[in-house]
């Protein structure tokens, strides 16, 4: 059967390869190109803060820097000193010896709040419902949120020579433990580490026992059915399941550690000797006492460089691997 040249089937069927007279090809639908302003918004929301980013940490951060290439007391004449600052950091047994006393301080800043911190939200796992577990909650998270100049005051007058810790031992006939734990060279900086252990439980706690909220509790139904006991539990399913949460609590107590300044500065103001300085407290002399900028700002730098070293890999092993 044909069709005729002017019929409706044959019209319908040159509309692919003809274009009526006065009318242009029928093409691809073009894309509606965005207006610049909103293709750049993105950015103009993010523009005050990334100004502020910029003038209160990037450029103090290359001031710093800067600083630690030359010799100058805040005042005068500053004289360029290249690298030396940074091989008196390296080199100086006091100076590596306060660095030292930081990587100590991770001990019980770090190591100890997170492992307690597992050990308590594991057994607030039964109790974390309710008034009850509301109330531990509080209680753990307290010392947290109180300021650490007056942790620093509050535990200075505990563990004094006339302090509660002491009455307390000399009450059940310890007379001979009893001594002046903030001030004397053994137990300064085992002292100083407990206080920020203290500060620092309640956080590590709060977060372990919110990823625990997080757990499937079917798993933990499936490993009783199983056989398997509360160790058995904690180690195949509550820790593989807090690597994220204890990855964060390491990370905030590891600067914290190597940050710190405040407990130390208020306990102890570094002593007895050099027993409880630490790199802030050491970098705030330099700077501020003996006008000594360039050596403080090189302090400063390699502080920083240590907070990356310590950090980094804890974030990578934290890690939450994409499937």
């Amino acid at each position: 059967m044909t069709t005729a040249p002017g019929s409706v089937t044959a019209q319908r069927a040159g509309l692919t390869g003809l274009a009526r007279p006065g009318h242009p090809t029928a093409g691809p639908p073009r894309r509606r190109r965005r207006p610049r302003l909103a293709r750049w918004s993105g950015w103009l929301w993010v523009l005050p803060a990334l100004v502020m980013y910029a003038v209160f940490v990037l450029r103090p951060l290359a001031l710093t820097f800067q600083y630690s290439l030359y010799h100058w007391n805040g005042i005068g004449v500053a004289r360029w000193a290249g690298l030396s600052n940074y091989a008196t950091v390296f080199t100086d047994r006091d100076l590596l010896k306060i660095v030292g006393n930081a990587f100590i301080l991770i001990i019980f800043f770090s190591f100890i709040p997170v492992s307690l911190g597992l050990l308590v939200a594991a057994l607030a796992r039964r109790i974390s419902s309710g008034p009850f577990g509301t109330t531990v909650r509080t209680i753990l998270f307290l010392p947290q949120i109180i300021p650490l100049v007056a942790a620093g005051i509050a535990w200075s007058w505990l563990l004094s020579s006339t302090g509660l810790v002491n009455q307390a031992l000399r009450a059940i006939g310890q007379d001979g433990l009893a001594r002046a734990w903030l001030g004397e060279f053994d137990t300064a900086l085992p002292s100083v580490g407990f206080i920020g252990a203290w500060v620092l439980l309640g956080l590590c706690t709060i977060l372990l026992i919110t990823g625990i909220s997080k757990i499937d509790p079917a798993l933990y139904e499936s490993a009783r059915l199983d056989g398997a006991g509360p160790i058995r539990e904690f180690f195949a399913i509550t820790l593989p399941s807090l690597r994220q949460e204890i990855g964060v609590c390491l990370t905030v107590t590891v600067i914290a550690a190597l940050a710190s300044f405040d407990i130390v500065y208020i306990a102890t103001g570094g002593g007895p000797g050099l027993q409880t300085t630490v790199p802030g407290l050491e970098i705030y002399r330099l700077a501020f006492a003996q006008r000594q900028v360039g050596l403080a700002s090189a302090l400063g730098v390699v502080l920083m460089a240590l907070v990356l070293i310590c950090v980094l890999p804890i974030q990578r092993l934290t890690r939450e691997e994409k499937e």
